[in-house]
């Protein structure tokens, strides 16, 4: 069951132009990707030759425990062109719980032949993996979650894990985490899988096509201690931050009603977790838009280990 808009043998930008982008549009948005990536203005040409490549790789999409935001934040990016149509255009995408038509039966058989596909598939994993108990906390189509990812994660020919659920386990692994929630690496690690991961609560939809982008170029993906790409976080959110300035200065907002948070003041003694968070989003924001301290509220660090423990109470300096 193909879940990908196709049009016969049309080029990739022939079928984006079909569904509403021009290439006006999608050289921005390979503009933005390529910015992600710390390529400039002048990368954007190779990302669209990714994007646009023939040979689409065949892509099964897991739900484990998360709340379905990571493929919201993808659905629903609008800027500078619809991510989701040029995402389902660029890649097969076989398999995805939430947005296929195919159910019971079908939707089993359509993850079985993308498994199964002579030419090999990528996976990427959205939410944490329930451990305790042979993970018998966490079912889809009467299977473990633990034992789906099992079965298919080291099949695939690379993984991608979106959010920071797959990443490091999440919300489902704070404590006192009475399901044993892991992220993929730690759950399968004696499998020998290395996933990329792609953190974030929710991950910029940029990071996670720039990823994508990466994978297709065939390029050597500069991973951190923790499995996150350099190229998107290698930098703390304090490096980049516009209030820096003001940190530097020694002028911290006093409170969120205070003159000072008005003025635009630093929020590290709100809260704020830029200092130990490494995430792009001051530069990449949310669909180009805006990002929470931009907004006027501190970073709590989503993209890091065990947020949820380390990092809270978020409302206290550090």
């Amino acid at each position: 069951m193909k879940i990908h808009v196709g049009h016969g043998d049309m080029s990739a930008e022939d079928r984006l132009q079909k569904n509403g982008v021009s290439r006006r549009d999608f050289m921005k948005f390979c503009a933005a990707v390529s910015a992600a990536l710390g390529l400039g203005a002048s990368g954007a040409a190779e990302v669209a030759a990714a994007l646009t490549q023939k040979k689409r790789p065949s892509v099964v999409y897991l739900h484990f425990a998360e709340c379905t935001g990571c493929s919201e934040a993808v659905l629903r990016a609008v800027e500078p062109v619809m991510i989701d149509t040029l995402v389902l255009d660029t890649i097969s995408l076989d398999y995805h719980e939430t947005i296929m038509a195919a159910a019971g039966e079908k939707a089993e058989e359509a993850l079985h032949a993308a498994v199964h596909n002579p030419e090999g598939f990528v996976c990427v994993v959205e939410g944490g993996i329930p451990t305790k108990d042979n993970g018998i906390y966490g079912k889809v189509a009467g299977h473990t979650m633990l034992q789906i990812a099992k079965d298919i994660v080291p099949k695939a020919a690379a993984t991608i894990c979106i959010g920071t659920c797959a990443a490091f386990g999440g919300v489902q692994a704070a404590k006192p985490n009475p399901t044993a929630a892991m992220g993929v690496n730690d759950a399968l690690k004696d499998l020998g899988v290395k996933a990329i991961n792609i953190p974030g609560c929710p991950p910029s939809p940029y990071n996670f096509v720039g990823a994508v982008v990466l994978f297709l170029q065939g390029k050597k993906i500069e991973l951190d201690e923790y499995n996150r790409p350099l190229a998107f976080y290698g930098n703390t959110v304090h490096d980049k931050c516009p209030r820096l300035k003001f940190f530097d200065e020694g002028k911290f907002a006093k409170s969120f009603a205070s003159e000072e948070a008005r003025m635009g003041y630093c929020l590290y003694e709100l809260g704020c977790r830029g200092p130990m968070t490494y995430n792009n989003c001051p530069t990449v924001k949310f669909n180009q838009t805006n990002w929470p301290i931009e907004a006027g509220h501190p970073c709590i660090g989503c993209s890091e280990p065990n947020f949820w423990d380390t990092m809270s109470p978020f409302y206290e300096q550090m």
